[in-house]
């Protein structure tokens, strides 16, 4: 569950990053009260720690990875 978390939160980061970068629109400091906002730099403090979080999933094995339900 924490893997998908975490994928959903660097996802979201990706889409705020290519907003910046195509458009110079943060998406994030629109919604929360501009870069400095504490609730602004929270979310992106917790979207770094999913993207870091998601690093790991690089270094599991496919069964790691994957969640089989056996009967």
């Amino acid at each position: 569950m924490i893997d998908k978390i975490c994928l959903i939160l660097s996802i979201i980061g990706g889409l705020n990053w290519g907003s910046i970068g195509l458009f110079g629109f943060d998406i994030v400091a629109w919604l929360f009260g501009g870069q400095d906002a504490i609730i602004s730099r929270i979310i992106y403090t917790v979207i770094a720690l999913a993207s870091i979080w998601c690093i790991s999933l690089l270094f599991r094995s496919e069964r790691e990875t994957t969640h089989e339900v056996s009967h």
